[in-house]
């Protein structure tokens, strides 16, 4: 969990016409150690194909990956890791089948956060912090004030999302975050590499300082 600084979650309609190839070429290129494969609108078959060529490059790379949603196509790629949703497989079921794969949950308040520690999860995401367009509608942000409600009460890292980008990144960093997960900020950038190096450089320089 340590490579869990900058955390970069894909999506292929929101990169600026580029491919999850070119997007994650570009992000590895930057120095990200971990990236996350969410395609919501691919069928099982477009998105296994798609996991397989991730796990090939990411092998490659040393980079950890991590399946969005799809349990059976994270154990079938050999994947390091499976990020679930509050709809998803439960965690308790999914660390039954997958003991040694790290395992993330989306949580939007306490109760689900400490519900996800006790269940297994390697990891919480915290979000969204503030609004969203990522998932077709707007998500309301939560606020910063999430993570300092949540955060003392977990035993296991976690990451926070949502609408997170230069503007605002000081505010979450000063509530206590230091791992973070990034859609938009990451794949709309007109730099990718470069954005990758400012964010790790912001938040590694508020892990120095804490």
């Amino acid at each position: 969990m340590d490579d869990f600084v900058l955390y970069p979650v894909t999506c292929e309609a929101l990169s600026r016409g580029r491919s999850n190839i070119e997007v994650l070429t570009q992000l590895i290129e930057g120095g990200v150690k971990v990236v996350q494969l969410r395609e919501k609108d691919l069928n099982k078959k477009e998105f296994f194909n798609l996991a397989v060529r991730f796990r090939e490059i990411t092998l490659r790379h040393g980079v950890k990956l991590i399946i969005n949603d799809h349990l059976d196509v994270a154990l079938a790629v050999k994947a390091d890791g499976i990020h679930l949703g509050q709809s998803d497989l439960p965690c308790r079921e999914a660390r039954k089948l997958a003991p040694g794969m790290i395992i993330g949950v989306s949580t939007h308040n306490l109760e689900q956060a400490r519900a996800a520690e006790k269940d297994g999860a390697s990891y919480v995401n915290l979000g969204p912090i503030f609004d969203t367009t990522t998932k077709g509608n707007i998500s309301k942000g939560l606020g910063v004030e999430l993570i300092k409600e949540v955060a003392p009460h977990l035993k296991i890292p976690f990451t926070v999302m949502g609408g997170i980008g230069r503007d605002n990144i000081d505010e979450v960093l000063a509530a206590g975050a230091r791992r973070i997960a990034m859609i938009t900020a990451l794949s709309q950038a007109e730099d990718i590499k470069e954005t990758v190096r400012y964010f790790t450089k912001k938040i590694r320089e508020a892990v120095c300082d804490a």
